[in-house]
């Protein structure tokens, strides 16, 4: 599932045009995955809709499947912004932390693995909570400056707390 290369940038060390080009990508395609974390946990719906393409897909299914809900597929972008905001906003705040990115980049696309450790509190009883350790595997599209996720597929490598949390 992991992005596993020996070194983390492609360009040689010797073209410093391609190495700081190679920097900029890799940067723009983490932000990508930082907005889709702080697009929720600040329940901001112009962030959260920026880190997607039109046409993006997000599969929560592997994760809730470890504690038997069943999520749909969601597909396209206006779909994941209103279904996630709607079920969160009012009812659960989230905090996301995200590390180990691993990217390649081929041209104008490229793929991330990332953990996400997401917390998930009630807002009316924040002793109810999820907290989740997710590996993220991410394919992304370049959308003029920026990078946007195309497709997020969500695993879950333990939780703590209540999922129901998330779902209600």
């Amino acid at each position: 599932m992991y992005v596993t290369h020996d070194r983390a940038l492609t360009a040689p060390a010797h073209d410093d045009a391609a190495a700081v080009a190679e920097l900029r990508d890799r940067t723009e395609i983490t932000d990508a995955l930082y907005r889709f974390g702080l697009g929720q946990d600040l329940r901001d719906k112009e962030l959260f809709a920026s880190a997607f393409a039109a046409d993006a897909e997000l599969d929560f299914r592997p994760a809730a499947a470890r504690w038997g809900a069943e999520p749909p597929l969601m597909s396209g972008r206006d779909t994941i912004v209103t279904t996630i905001l709607a079920m969160f906003t009012g009812r659960v705040d989230t905090t996301h932390q995200i590390t180990n990115v691993r990217i390649t980049v081929d041209g104008d696309t490229a793929r991330l693995t990332a953990l996400v450790e997401a917390q998930h509190l009630l807002t009316a009883d924040p002793t109810t909570h999820a907290l989740l350790k997710n590996p993220f595997d991410v394919d992304l599209v370049r959308d003029g400056e920026r990078w946007v996720i195309r497709r997020l597929r969500i695993d879950n490598t333990w939780f703590t707390g209540e999922p129901t949390a998330i779902f209600g």
